[in-house]
Parts: C-alpha cells; sequence; structure tokens
C-alpha cells in the first residue's frame, strides 16, 4: 500500500502547513475578538437604555400633577360687543376681532382681545392686583417671551390663574410648581383652534373691549 509522504521538517509543505495553521489561528483569535467587542458595546447600550429609562420615570413620577386643571366647552367668533363669560378669568368663548399682543402688563386688560390670544394659542396667566410687585417681577421672569399674556385680574378665587383655550387651573402662588407645567401642556396645545397664528400685531388692550 502506498503511504503519504511525510513532508521533511522545513519543506515547503510543512512550510505551508504551518501558515494556514497560524492563519486559523488568527481568524479565531478574531472572531473571539470581535465577539467580546460586541458583547461589551451591548452591555453598554443596554446599561445606557437603563439610566435613559430610569431617568424619564423618576422624571415623570416627579412631574407635579395637572388633574386640577378644569376643562370647558367654549363657543368660537367673532363679536363687537362685550361678552358675558362663565369663568373668571375666561378661559375661551367669543371674542373681539383683534387679539391682545402678548406680554407683560401692569393694567387689567380687556377680556375679549385677551381671549382671542387664547384662540392663538397663548396661556393668560393673571394674579391678583395686590400681588407684591417682587412676586409679579418673578412671574414674570419664569414665563416665556412668547404666546404668553400675564396681567393683573380683580376678584380672583386664587393667588393665580392660568388659562388657556378651554383649560384653566388655580395656582397657590408664585412658587406652584404646576405653573411651568400648565405652560408646557397648554401653550400652543392640542386644544388651540388657530394654533401658531400671531400673537402680535394686535392691540395693546387700550382700544374699546370688542377692540374696534
Amino acid at each position: 500500500m502506498a503511504r503519504t509522504p511525510t513532508p521533511r521538517p522545513g519543506s515547503r509543505e510543512e512550510r505551508r502547513e504551518r501558515a494556514a495553521a497560524m492563519r486559523a489561528a488568527e481568524r479565531a483569535r478574531e472572531r473571539r475578538r470581535t465577539i467580546a467587542l460586541w458583547a461589551s458595546i451591548t452591555a453598554v447600550v443596554a446599561a445606557i437604555a437603563v439610566a435613559v429609562t430610569l431617568v424619564i420615570v423618576r422624571e415623570q413620577a416627579s412631574r407635579p400633577a395637572l388633574d386640577a386643571v378644569r376643562s370647558f366647552t367654549v363657543a368660537q367668533g367673532h363679536v363687537t360687543t362685550p361678552v358675558t363669560y362663565p369663568q373668571t378669568p375666561p378661559a375661551g368663548g367669543e371674542h373681539a376681532p383683534v387679539w391682545l399682543n402678548c406680554g407683560v402688563y401692569s393694567q387689567p386688560v380687556p377680556n375679549e382681545n385677551a381671549v382671542h390670544s387664547l384662540e392663538h394659542g397663548a396661556v393668560w396667566v393673571t394674579y391678583r392686583p395686590d400681588l407684591p410687585k417682587d412676586q409679579v417681577a418673578a412671574l414674570a421672569k419664569e414665563l416665556p417671551d412668547t404666546y404668553v399674556v400675564l396681567s393683573p385680574y380683580p376678584g380672583l378665587r386664587a393667588p393665580i390663574v392660568a388659562s388657556a383655550w378651554g383649560k384653566q387651573l388655580e395656582l397657590t402662588g408664585v412658587d406652584d410648581p404646576r405653573l411651568p407645567e400648565f405652560v408646557k401642556e397648554y401653550r400652543q396645545g392640542p386644544q388651540t383652534p388657530e394654533r401658531g397664528a400671531a400673537c402680535t400685531g394686535g392691540t395693546d388692550g387700550t382700544s374699546s373691549p370688542a377692540g374696534r
């Protein structure tokens, strides 16, 4: 029976076999490194996902609840006569053809113009006229620069009342943590009939109540 010749030490065949074995060993080591790398990446991604989830859960748990927000079904339409509103201050309804320019006011503003601003997505923050000036200043500083009206309002049941179209929340004071949440939720919120419409170029409240 013919026998397969044994490669001579140092022969070309032996060198080829040795090189093939080394390449196979290197490929095996590369596969192990790749597996280890992907395992590490997967572990890091999983850890980040868990951390982000915990942050979100904690943030949601710590957010002030808005379950005290009252919702109203309100009418739409322009009128040129004063309107009697069922809420104080109004949270929507028929209103003047001209909207109130968003901004900070030191005197009460016409309901009919302010309600038009609510229709455009503004939040109207009202406070009792006897609120200390430093608290009024803090309130103005806390609010966004756009799509917000801040003004005193006589006869409020609470120190501060935040209103949006069809939404209203009575607040305990300037430090009430629900105020920024209300603004975040309802300023240009989905309940807004004319979201994104102008909040400038209207009236500064010195015109007649109907905005004529």
